[in-house]
């Protein structure tokens, strides 16, 4: 008689795709701890069913698995329960490029390819996962808190608060604090006109795509300002920053202009000569709500910008 391999598996990129959209998935809505919320919400689940998938890595709060049962979770967290166990992430900081860190926030300089946080395609290997990862292993209760996002194919500056305090107060005071959002935009052809204002309002369709219309008040209203650094044949690279920080803004306003930012096949881009989209997030400054000084971060031109248009670091200016 053959034997069959049950072979155990232990990540969850080991779990077909749609069983790992199927995992259970709960909102907390007040604070709590996770020992408590998991009890409320995990019907027919004994206190020591409930242990066993803290112990095996099993419970992701944000996309990342927790083993606390004392750990503190906060409104608006999302915990996953995964139908096996999540592996541990060694020296996250080797996959992390921390552009500074104090008691208080931490802001990285994102690749392009990696998620802010978890979705429904992709909940173990994010961000947020890496960042939670990174404080944990100095106390197994420090996490972090979400202040904004960027796109999974954007790279640049992405920061997160290390207490809810500041997450509320970043997060509520956003567009008053924040004083300069700039990002380099690599687009398809040339431009007539070298400099410009877009202003135009924007929706999202029911396929997550957004649109823009000129018209007031359909939509949020949206304004990014632009300026071309350089031009080489069928590309320009562009210095752009935004004065409202709408979902997909930049890339709906270069198609606006019938240039599409290169790599951008979701909004009918046609070249893609980097293989990643050509946007990346290089400076971000905010007026701390508690200390009131100027923050500035600042993340360098990628490499393959860079050499795609034989330019210096040095020869950029940022405003």
């Amino acid at each position: 008689m053959l034997k069959r391999n049950h072979k155990k598996r232990n990540n969850i990129k080991d779990i077909p795709y749609k069983k790992r959209t199927q995992m259970q998935e709960f909102k907390v809505k007040e604070n709590t701890t996770l020992l408590d919320f998991l009890l409320a919400n995990l019907k027919g689940k004994s206190r020591n069913n409930i242990k066993s998938l803290l112990t095996h890595r099993q419970v992701l709060v944000d996309g990342a698995p927790v083993t606390q049962y004392d750990f503190a979770l906060s409104c608006g967290d999302v915990i996953m329960i995964a139908p096996a166990p999540v592996k541990k992430i060694f020296n996250p900081q080797e996959k992390l490029d921390i552009i500074y860190e104090d008691e208080e926030m931490i802001a990285i300089n994102k690749p392009s390819g990696l998620l802010s946080i978890a979705s429904d395609r992709e909940k173990e290997l994010t961000a947020y996962r890496l960042l939670m990862d990174h404080v944990r292993q100095k106390n197994p209760h420090n996490r972090i808190y979400v202040v904004h996002r960027i796109d999974k194919d954007t790279s640049g500056v992405l920061i997160v608060a290390k207490n809810e305090k500041l997450r509320d107060l970043l997060q509520d005071n956003w567009n008053r604090i924040v004083k300069y959002r700039g990002y380099y935009a690599i687009i398809e052809g040339q431009l007539k006109e070298k400099e410009g204002r877009i202003r135009s309002w924007l929706r999202e369709a029911s396929t997550n795509l957004m649109y823009s219309s000129r018209k007031p008040g359909d939509g949020k209203e949206s304004i990014t300002n632009y300026k071309v650094i350089k031009e080489i044949t069928d590309y320009s690279l562009l210095d752009v920053n935004i004065e409202t920080g709408r979902k997909n803004q930049i890339r709906v306003h270069m198609k606006d202009l019938g240039h599409n930012i290169v790599g951008d096949e979701r909004y009918g881009a046609t070249m893609n000569p980097l293989n990643r989209l050509g946007l990346h997030a290089y400076l971000l400054e905010f007026i701390h709500p508690i200390t009131k000084k100027l923050m500035s971060f600042e993340a360098k031109m990628p490499a393959e910008f860079i050499s795609m248009f034989g330019i210096k670091e040095k020869q950029l200016k940022k405003k």
